[in-house]
């Protein structure tokens, strides 16, 4: 394990190593007044203000970007009592059927979709929604969002989805990170808000508001999903199996705020979903509530090649070879060259320096992959 020289706050790094520029984020984090405690997983890289894959406890202060712009970023995953076999033999038309029905990349919904059960929200969050916010409802997005349709152990089908909050996120997240700056520019730095305050206190309620706007864009998703895979396959969703578990987040325990930028809530018991990468597929983990890992684990495998060096590194040629091999149908193109699994770290070494985070439930192989 690492240890960072010089920082005298209680910090855990559950990995053997992590780029210098991630480890210069988190110490100058850590080193802020109000932050009392924190932990790098093994998945971290450098991102803005706080490295993905960062947690940092904090006493009387919320800090928005230490959440980051996609508030409530997460996954979702759902058993099916779909036949893996109607599923694999029907791959290619369920991946299409699927690109039909749910907009990925910056394309939203053609009509408004429907939200029952809004939660409360300020007049910031709710005039932000009220422009487009129903037409992004049920939209993937792009980057590493996805859908993955796989099977586990037991040839049990799987509806697994990674995306959050959209736009709606991106722009009350931007609000909050400039007024806490206190510039017109949501600058790189660990300003926050006392969560007592007037700001601290609409931020906390509009943080809320797009966890709940992330979930239901999720469930949203599966339900699309799951009318596509029934066009070629009998079956339906097992609602009681639904996982859901954001990675982008503060919320307060023990009288602690802690922040999770990249990062999955893994209390004892709590089940969880951390994807690898289009070819490898995702974990369902069990948390088993460690403290010092401020009860998280990773959010996924995390990049070894930003986005520019994957795009100028890897060739298309051996992303097409590697997807082939694994039999996994997918959007491999040059545009997605930069989301190929030789992108990221190996999922299973990290999986393996969580081993006192998670415990591995069920592996789910893909057998298609929808990108942005």
């Amino acid at each position: 394990m690492i240890e960072l020289q010089g920082l005298d706050k209680p910090h855990k790094i559950f990995a053997d190593y992590i780029e210098h520029e991630a480890l210069e984020q988190f110490r100058s984090a850590m080193e802020q007044p109000f932050a009392v405690k924190g932990a790098l997983m093994p998945d971290a890289h450098a991102g803005y203000s706080l490295p993905i894959g960062a947690v940092v406890a904090t006493e009387d202060v919320v800090v928005p970007a230490w959440v980051g712009y996609d508030i409530g970023c997460g996954m979702c995953a759902v058993a099916t009592t779909f036949s893996a076999n109607e599923v694999r033999a029907n791959a290619e038309k369920i991946f299409n059927e699927i690109y039909s029905r749910v907009p990925v990349g910056f394309n939203h919904m053609i009509h408004d979709a429907t939200w029952l059960e809004q939660p409360e929200s300020t007049s910031v969050a709710k005039a932000i929604f009220d422009k487009n916010g129903l037409k992004q409802l049920g939209t993937l997005g792009g980057g590493n969002h996805f859908i993955e349709v796989g099977t586990d152990h037991d040839d049990l089908v799987w509806i697994i989805i990674h995306s959050g909050s959209r736009n709606i996120g991106h722009s009350i997240a931007t609000h909050y990170m400039k007024l806490a700056s206190g510039t017109n520019k949501a600058k790189e730095g660990h300003y926050g808000f006392d969560v007592d305050s007037d700001n601290g206190k609409n931020y906390i309620k509009d943080l809320n508001f797009c966890l709940q706007f992330a979930l239901e864009n999720r469930k949203q998703m599966i339900h699309k999903v799951k009318d596509a895979i029934q066009q070629y396959a009998n079956g339906f969703i097992l609602d009681s199996t639904l996982i859901n578990r954001n990675h982008n987040h503060a919320e307060e325990k023990d009288g602690l705020w802690i922040h999770r930028k990249g990062a999955t809530h893994a209390e004892e018991g709590m089940m969880g979903v951390i994807p690898g990468n289009m070819r490898d597929g995702s974990f369902i983990v069990y948390g088993k509530g460690n403290p010092d890992s401020l009860w998280s684990s990773s959010h996924g495998a995390g990049r070894v090649l930003g986005r520019r060096q994957a795009k100028e590194t890897l060739t298309f040629d051996e992303f097409e070879t590697t997807m082939k091999n694994a039999g996994v149908v997918a959007r491999v193109q040059t545009s997605t060259l930069d989301e190929a699994p030789m992108a990221y770290k190996n999922i299973f070494e990290v999986m393996d320096f969580q081993k006192d985070l998670v415990d591995v439930v069920r592996h789910v192989k893909p057998i298609l992959n929808i990108k942005g």
